[in-house]
């Protein structure tokens, strides 16, 4: 009830309603055990949503996650966005996260000199190979990692995508009286290049 294809955009909503004991819904969708991947470019055109509270991600973790568990099977994020107080609703992060005797991280954040990810599409980017990760916007690079060290190594596996909008949580906060509801993340295409 959450996820639609609409004017031929996959569409997930975010709304603020009572269901399972909780005060919101949403969707997270992943193609683990149907579509993985490793290397390549891989580009994703999407429209964000925004406001406090507000925590949509297009995402990867390795394929072995059921094996493995995280951080172990790594995880790229090629776009997170924490909505709220304006500069936040326009400014995403490209980060991973690896087990390097705990959790490990390494990321950086783009932003837009004005408006905000929800005024239009933009092209979330990473290009992966042996060596590296780059994240792009809107094809401007804007951070890189070298995986080429062998605590890395979860780079060099397949991974599987998610694309989801959550709801609170320990970095955005939960959401508050400025909040719009609802919200939706409307995803224009994924597009790998290998």
């Amino acid at each position: 009830e959450n996820t639609i294809i609409e004017n031929g955009y996959l569409v997930i909503t975010a709304k603020e309603e009572s269901y399972g004991g909780q005060n919101y819904t949403s969707s997270r969708l992943k193609t683990q055990g149907n579509q993985f991947f490793k290397y390549g470019r891989i580009d994703i055109r999407a429209k964000l949503p925004y406001g406090q509270g507000i925590w949509p991600a297009l995402w990867m973790l390795g394929e072995n996650f059921p094996s493995t568990g995280w951080p172990g099977c790594g995880e790229i994020d090629l776009m997170e966005l924490i909505g709220g107080n304006g500069y936040n609703d326009r400014t995403i992060y490209g980060t991973v996260h690896w087990d390097e005797n705990g959790h490990a991280q390494y990321g950086n954040s783009s932003s837009l000199p004005s408006g905000k990810y929800y005024d239009e599409f933009h092209v979330f980017s990473i290009v992966w190979d042996q060596s590296y990760i780059r994240w792009l916007r809107d094809d401007v690079q804007y951070h890189i990692i070298d995986i080429t060290g062998s605590n890395l190594s979860a780079f060099h596996e397949n991974f599987f995508f998610i694309l989801n909008i959550a709801v609170g949580g320990n970095w955005p906060g939960s959401p508050d009286n400025s909040t719009v509801f609802p919200q939706i993340m409307a995803v224009d295409y994924i597009r790998v290049f290998q």
